[in-house]
């Protein structure tokens, strides 16, 4: 089952009480909107600072700081409750361990960095895969660092969740989500490959793009909130949500390309001679180890959720960041001509 947002489904079931933790992002304004499609009441806690979608009612707090959210959710009663801003065990304790609101039904959004913080193993993971030893910490200020500390805090954050369904019975679920692919994307990952193609340069692909990716549409995370909150029969703690295809990163970005009526021309590179010409590797964000892929074979089978493929994705995504005001850069594009001269001379090679 999946959301296509130009034709919104026909409400089949009674309207539904929905809590959204965090609005504005592309998870959570998908999740609003589908929603509202389905004929649900939706309200969103915010701090204020953006908008929300239509149709969806505001209220200020800080789900952080205990006061602010006791007094925002003070007596308010839910059927549903998804939270996009879990990062650690302290976000989930302090939001079950005061009793000011009912919020029902609750899923956590949380990542395919549980896996990756893991010691590895081969192929796509599947949720049993998490319980694996973490590997040391990273060197502070790296890359690598800044995705342990999130996977780390996303594994902290399930582990309250699942100590909260045993002490609590709290109705909850953790759905661990690759990178998303959106419309309303301002992460600016897809636009960093886009903005490159479009430049009439040569792009650099580390490792030659050949490892497999594997990402989730927005949409589809979208329906499967709404599958949850109409009473989805999902019995497990945590759930892998993914489409169900794993093209090669090269075989993915020649698509987008495709897409975007360019031509795709990619100068392989590795990583090594990426940094020794002091290029961030991150200017190809979908490259090297920091990229999950979570196997969705345990949500199809359980409750029947399936996931668009790319290719059928991709043209509403590609078309809508063409069309959008060109904002700004990937950062990595700050480095464009040093890029532009490792590419001539390899090609040179």
């Amino acid at each position: 089952m999946s959301l296509d947002p130009l034709h919104p489904p026909t409400p089949t079931h009674a309207p539904l009480e929905i809590l959204l933790l965090g609005g504005s992002g592309l998870l959570s304004g998908a999740a609003a909107t589908a929603f509202v499609a389905a004929g649900h009441r939706v309200t969103v806690l915010t701090r204020g600072e953006r908008p929300v979608p239509p149709g969806v009612l505001a209220i200020t707090g800080d789900r952080r700081e205990r006061d602010s959210l006791a007094a925002a959710l003070q007596g308010r009663r839910f059927d549903f409750t998804a939270d996009f801003l879990a990062f650690d065990a302290a976000d989930v304790e302090l939001l079950f361990h005061e009793p000011y609101a009912s919020l029902g039904r609750y899923a956590m959004i949380s990542t395919g960095q549980v896996y990756l913080v893991t010691e590895r193993v081969a192929g796509a993971w599947r949720e049993g895969d998490a319980d694996r030893a973490v590997i040391p910490e990273p060197e502070v200020g790296t890359r690598a660092h800044a995705n342990w500390v999130y996977g780390v805090g996303k594994r902290r954050a399930e582990a309250a969740l699942r100590r909260l369904r045993r002490s609590h019975g709290v109705r909850g679920v953790s759905l661990r989500l690759p990178v998303v692919q959106g419309e309303a994307d301002h992460s600016r990952r897809l636009w960093a490959y886009l903005e490159r193609m479009l430049d009439g340069g040569p792009l650099l692909l580390p490792e030659g793009g050949h490892q497999p990716v594997r990402f989730l549409y927005a949409g589809d995370a979208a329906t499967a909130l709404v599958s949850l909150a109409e009473g989805a029969p999902a019995q497990a703690g945590e759930y892998n949500l993914a489409q169900p295809d794993e093209p090669t990163l090269r075989a993915f970005l020649e698509r987008v390309a495709a897409l975007a009526g360019v031509e795709a021309r990619f100068v392989e590179v590795s990583m090594a001679q990426l940094v020794a010409a002091g290029i961030d590797p991150a200017s190809s964000p979908y490259s090297g180890p920091w990229c999950s892929r979570p196997d969705p074979t345990l949500a199809l089978l359980e409750w029947g959720f399936q996931a668009r493929r790319s290719e059928e994705y991709l043209p509403s995504v590609v078309r809508a960041h063409l069309a959008s005001p060109r904002g700004p850069s990937h950062p990595g594009y700050a480095q464009r001509a040093q890029e532009l001269e490792l590419a001539a001379q390899l090609k040179a090679h």
